[in-house]
């Protein structure tokens, strides 16, 4: 039987991906001096499956790459080397070397062969004990011929050395199958190739790798149920964590070849028995699995588009407005007459909730997913820049909406950078102070509400009040000495506030915020600082939980019908006359409870004619974003109600003020308001930024 081997491209490229994500999470947590001899076992099985499933696919540049990051892992787990800073650094750039070769073959992206080979020869010189040409931990200098990698040839069987002698049987299979599985397993030790009577052909692989990693192997050629493996002879089995379960399939027992016996002798040998391969293989990261684990993993999740669960979200979506179209309907029954009904439409609705959080879930991951790239870009910048930082997660199992994780990346990833670059100050200059040496970065997350809050704190300088408002009136920007810390915090992300001094003397912090706050806030976001000068900064982040859903509060302007995003609201009342003042230049205020706020007349924005224009007539909603707050005039609420969003700008265009659309039960349109773009114009009451 044959398979066409281009089908399991995107699943090799897909868990190549998990895997390098993987080694790199375990190196970072290597404890150099110390290292955890099962994390060790578990960057060697990551790498040795990205090499089985290279070479299987031909990709020869990312099978010698692997092979020779293997070779060094292996002697170091085995203990025959001990594991340096050197060695670490070597592993986190061959990371990067096989994420651009792999992104190469997947997209057909530019390969820099000069780094390739670069890493290459940094590999080969640290497996025989060279750091940049010098011998490593006191070793002396190698020259000559024996500079040259030596691998050491797998001795026979007989020599009890922990080899295997494996006898692997083809079914008829294409000779470049052949080659690629010769290829391949050749690297796991000595192999032969026979033509049998019937033009199959069979392999004898003498290895001290163990029966799973060569069905492993045969697995992206064959399918196992065709595989026959039989094992001739076994020596004596050296004690190696990786090696404890590699025969624990129950199908044959190893026989003896003249080992000696640990406790009592083994029974005599048995004739070669037939062994059924396994027909798929487990992959546990972080720890060996055992059977029972593995197949409860291996049946606990499946891959699937992500095109295929934005299309069942949508069906949902649109189940949800069928849904509230028909409570609609039935509102003016008589509920005695049509209580049956009614209990069932009742149940529809529950249902109708529960599989909608249900699909919701689908969609979110956990903020793991960004935290994981963090560590090493810490480590690195830190050590480029001579500091010690201390990179701590918190509630890295905190869930977030797809589309919003892969939005949040890149305003993380320039907080982050800021508060390594310019908020943790030097060693020396932190000593001084009477801090520790090594400053401290934690990135947390958790649920708040309806919210999610991501928070990036560092211990490090704070921010300079004094300084921010000198370049605040520098550049123009209406500032006071009596501005509370918040809103002074606020003015580094003022477009244009940005400069090398800032950089400088500001903690850096002023570098393109305005871009992250913009983004932030483009995702229905809010971001807020906390900082007190030589003790730290904290930037607060809060997002929804997704935006494919939101609950709304509905709004009437005339015979319009608006949603309100009910994360915005505070509260909403009926205002007195007396409360509501006119101010030259600033339009009307209203008066709540000592507070003065902006009035918005929201009929003004859309220019349409209202039910009421006295505000002691219609209704106030008090709506707080971005720290500001406001009241919204309405001509009256209608209701609250959960709302699908639909994307207004890919079906019409951008409307100033608008964020979105939903469809309402009696099957019409309404808006979505744009709370931040109100407020940011609660000063304009002409609205000039909102006209369309």
């Amino acid at each position: 039987m044959t398979i066409d081997m281009s089908q399991f491209y995107q699943v090799f490229f897909d868990e190549a991906d998990e895997l390098l994500a993987e080694m790199e999470k375990l190196l970072l947590a290597l404890d150099v001096s110390s290292p955890d001899s099962e994390d060790l076992n578990a960057i060697f099985r990551a790498a040795h499956s990205i090499k089985g499933g290279a070479a299987t696919f031909g990709f020869t540049d990312i099978t010698e790459v692997t092979h020779m990051l293997e070779s060094l892992l292996d002697r170091i787990r085995k203990g025959e080397m001990a594991l340096t800073g050197e060695h670490v650094d070597a592993f986190l750039v061959s990371k990067d070397i096989l994420t651009m070769l792999m992104a190469g073959h997947h997209h057909a992206s530019s390969v820099d062969q000069a780094a390739v080979d670069s890493v290459c020869e940094r590999l080969r010189a640290l497996s025989q004990g060279l750091v940049a040409g010098m011998p490593a931990s006191g070793a002396p200098a190698v020259t000559g011929a024996a500079a040259e990698p030596v691998k050491p040839e797998p001795k026979p069987v007989a020599d009890a050395d922990g080899n295997f002698r494996f006898r692997i049987e083809l079914p008829d299979v294409p000779q470049r199958d052949v080659d690629a599985l010769a290829a391949e397993l050749g690297l796991l030790g000595t192999i032969s190739q026979e033509t049998l009577a019937d033009k199959r052909v069979a392999f004898t692989l003498v290895t001290s790798e163990g029966l799973d990693n060569i069905v492993a192997i045969c697995s992206f050629v064959l399918d196992p149920d065709d595989l026959r493996i039989t094992c001739d002879a076994v020596a004596s089995v050296k004690s190696d964590p990786v090696m404890d379960n590699d025969l624990g399939y129950g199908l044959f027992e190893p026989l003896n070849s003249g080992a000696v016996p640990v406790q009592d002798p083994p029974a005599p040998a048995a004739a070669p028995s037939p062994v059924q391969a396994p027909a798929t293989e487990t992959k546990n990261y972080g720890r060996r699995a055992t059977d029972k684990e593995g197949a409860s993993q291996e049946s606990s999740s499946i891959r699937v588009g992500i095109e295929k669960v934005d299309q069942l979200i949508n069906l949902v979506g649109e189940l949800v407005i069928t849904q509230a179209m028909i409570e609609q309907r039935i509102n003016s029954l008589d509920p005695i007459v049509h209580e049956r009904l009614l209990n069932g439409v009742g149940q529809l609705t529950r249902n109708t909730r529960d599989l909608q959080e249900a699909v919701m879930s689908i969609r979110m991951m956990p903020m793991d997913y960004v935290f994981s790239r963090f560590p090493r870009m810490v480590r690195d910048l830190a050590g480029k820049l001579g500091k010690k930082v201390e990179f701590v997660t918190r509630g890295a199992a905190t869930e977030l909406d797809k589309g919003l994780i892969e939005r949040i990346v890149d305003p993380l990833t320039h907080l982050v950078r800021n508060s390594v670059d310019h908020g943790i100050e030097m060693p020396d200059k932190r000593a001084a102070s009477g801090k520790n040496e090594t400053g401290k970065l934690t990135l947390s997350a958790a649920h708040q509400g309806g919210n999610i809050v991501i928070e990036v704190t560092d211990d490090g300088g704070g921010l300079d009040r004094d300084r921010i408002l000198t370049k605040a009136r520098q550049q123009g920007l209406s500032v006071s000495d009596s501005m509370p810390d918040n809103e002074v915090w606020q003015l580094i992300f003022a477009p244009g506030f940005s400069t090398a001094e800032v950089v400088t003397d500001v903690s850096g912090r002023g570098v393109g915020m305005d871009v992250v706050k913009r983004n932030i806030a483009a995702m229905g976001g809010t971001v807020e600082i906390r900082s007190m000068t030589g003790i730290g900064t904290t930037i607060s982040i809060s997002l929804p939980l997704t935006l494919a859903i939101l609950d709304g509060m509905s709004i009437k302007v005339g015979e319009e019908v608006y949603i309100l995003p009910l994360g915005y609201v505070i509260e909403s009342l009926q205002p007195a006359a007396s409360d509501v003042k006119d101010i030259a230049g600033e339009g009307q205020v209203i008066k709540i409870r000592g507070e003065y706020l902006p009035l918005i007349p929201l009929y003004q924005i859309f220019a349409i004619e209202p039910t009421y224009k006295d505000p002691s007539q219609g209704i106030v909603v008090i709506l707080e974003a971005d720290g500001k707050k406001a009241a919204l005039m309405v001509d009256s609420l209608v209701g609250q109600q959960q709302v699908v969003v639909k994307n207004l700008e890919s079906n019409f265009r951008k409307v100033a003020g608008i964020s979105g659309a939903t469809i309402l039960g009696d099957g019409g349109v309404s808006l979505i308001l744009d709370v931040s773009a109100l407020l940011r114009s609660s000063r304009q009451l002409n609205m000039d930024a909102l006209t369309f």
